[in-house]
């Protein structure tokens, strides 16, 4: 009878915490989407999702936009580039039926929630192989509330959202002996992204040090690095250039010399640069300290004493580590979320009772650990304060009604200005045709993708599937947002400005007409006559920021 009570005290616990995240995370996610806050990969996958549906799988213009081809050789975006050479995603095809339901961007934030959501069920299924069911209960909330969840959780749709999902239940069939499924979703996990294999490898890396599967571990680990080698220096390169000539370089290129360099290239460089390594791996010191702390916090710091944490969650840390840039560090960015599910594994792992010293032993001869009243005091505390903390760090501007962009100087925008602006936002975009061509500022791509020709304002111009440079048929710009955040961000007054020049610029010529303008929000139309009430308001609104535009 008690042990009944005990299995639905934890399966309620667990079933508690996934419905508030999904709850709470659907109703802010949508309302971040329908707020205009979601943003450009956003629009992203919704283009590619779009175009799936419509035969054209995996091509975006927007996706172009960020191209190797336009960024560094100045080409127009093309509308038929296939995204493959940037990001090896097939998994995606999975969700193609779901989408083709209801082809909408929001359907793809409900796809996420749902995914990352059930992950937590899997997890709870995982646990309980060998932790009582208040202990399985605490681990899944630790995953819930963890920041690098939660935070990539409350962004825009991306790939990797599927990790925890196919690795939870990669490990649950490894637990169980089911090979055959533990093969599917080996295969499902490289199909996420070309380097999901990291984190295949580690469950590899475990299995072989673990000494429990050493054969198929191996074999796992074997497998995931040839994939990856191979997809990234031989088949990624047909799509395009962009592997080699730039996520190479951004990420990895303190280590090579060149314009560009093959995956093979920087482990050679790495590998022959010891010292560099090791200074790359834990600088900046504090930014490191602090990101390994946010990973480890809502787990209580358990990881730190379980050897298959790190065996595991190491290897998806270590490529974090090593690279540079401000997102590698960044625990609410999505990357982040490769982490988590060794990190719950190991926590799984210790309570049962494994540790360093009994690290390569059988399980079944290890004691598991008992949940004293002063360690789940402490564990609560320490979810309660990853929550805390997340919430002050307004993800992804989620909860940008909530917590302000800047402090000094003030940047604060409430629902009582987002709502009204909002409703007239949407009027606007439905004066723009499904099938026209646009161009758009930043937080209009999501509303506008699902489309074949698109482009980030102030770009005008696009490569059709004729092979004819076009300009856009209409262009929309939110001047409005960029003028109250370029106060504190300096991206956004350079984007101000550029978008004003392009008005005035195209206006001036005759090539476009300003047809609205509403709240420093500005639609052209090509080759139609301006509004004489749409300029006036343009007029008002050019001269209130005119000081900005000038400002050093």
């Amino acid at each position: 009878m008690l042990q009944k009570f005990e299995e639905r005290a934890g399966l309620r616990l667990a079933i508690g915490g996934a419905i508030v995240f999904g709850a709470i995370a659907l109703a802010l996610v949508l309302h971040r989407h329908f707020t205009f806050y979601s943003s450009y990969d956003q629009g992203i996958f919704n283009q590619v999702f779009w175009n799936g549906i419509h035969g054209r799988f995996f091509q975006s213009s927007l996706s172009s936009q960020l191209s190797t081809n336009v960024v560094h050789a100045g080409e127009v975006p093309a509308v038929n580039y296939h995204r493959l050479g940037q990001h090896f995603t097939p998994a995606l095809l999975l969700w193609h039926p779901l989408y083709a339901l209801v082809p909408h961007p929001a359907t793809l934030s409900v796809l996420m929630v749902g995914l990352v959501t059930a992950a937590g069920f899997v997890l709870y299924a995982l646990a309980r192989l060998y932790v009582e069911p208040r202990v399985a209960g605490l681990i899944v909330l630790s995953y819930y509330s963890a920041n690098a969840i939660l935070g990539p959780t409350l962004a825009n749709f991306h790939d990797v959202c599927q990790m925890p999902l196919f690795i939870f239940g990669l490990l649950l069939s490894m637990e169980k002996r089911w090979w055959g499924w533990f093969g599917v979703l080996a295969v499902l996990t490289l199909a996420v992204r070309e380097d999901s294999g990291i984190a295949l490898f580690g469950v590899g890396a475990y299995m072989v040090l673990s000494r429990r599967f050493p054969r198929i571990g191996l074999a796992t680990c074997c497998a995931s690095f040839i994939y990856m080698v191979a997809l990234t220096n031989a088949i990624m390169p047909l799509f395009s250039d962009d592997i080699s000539k730039r996520f190479m370089l951004e990420r990895f290129g303190q280590y090579v010399d060149g314009d560009e360099a093959t995956t093979l290239d920087v482990i050679r460089a790495m590998l022959t640069q010891p010292w560099l390594l090791v200074a790359e791996l834990v600088t900046p010191v504090g930014r490191t300290l602090s990101y390994l702390f946010g990973q480890l916090l809502p787990f209580a710091f358990v990881p730190i004493a379980s050897p298959g944490a790190w065996a595991i969650a190491g290897f998806p840390l270590l490529k974090l580590l090593l690279g540079r840039g401000d997102s590698v560090l960044a625990i609410s960015i999505r990357y982040a979320m490769n982490v988590v599910p060794g990190l719950c594994y190991g926590v799984i792992l210790w309570w049962a009772g494994q540790g360093w010293r009994t690290f390569g032993q059988s399980l079944e001869r290890c004691r598991p650990r008992v949940l004293t009243p002063r360690l789940r005091r402490a564990w609560v505390g320490c979810i309660c304060l990853s929550l805390l903390l997340t919430v002050v760090a307004n993800p992804n501007r989620t909860l940008y009604f909530l917590v302000p962009d800047s402090i000094e100087p003030w940047v604060h925008i409430s629902l009582a200005e987002q709502w009204p602006r909002s409703r007239q936002m949407h009027a606007l975009l439905a004066e723009i045709p499904s099938e026209a061509s646009v161009a758009a500022t930043t937080y209009f791509i999501p509303h506008l993708s699902g489309r074949r020709e698109i482009v980030r304002f102030p770009t005008l111009e696009l490569l059709d599937d004729s092979g004819t440079v076009q300009r856009v048929e209409y262009a929309i710009a939110d001047l409005w947002r960029l003028e109250r955040y370029q106060v504190a961000f300096k991206h956004d007054r350079a984007l101000l400005r550029s978008a004003v020049a392009t008005i005035d610029e195209r206006t001036a010529s005759d090539e476009y007409g300003i047809v609205r303008c509403i709240d420093g929000v500005v639609l052209l139309q090509r080759g139609v006559a301006s509004d004489a009430e749409a300029v006036a308001n343009w007029q008002a609104y050019r001269q209130q920021i005119a000081p900005t535009l000038t400002a050093a």
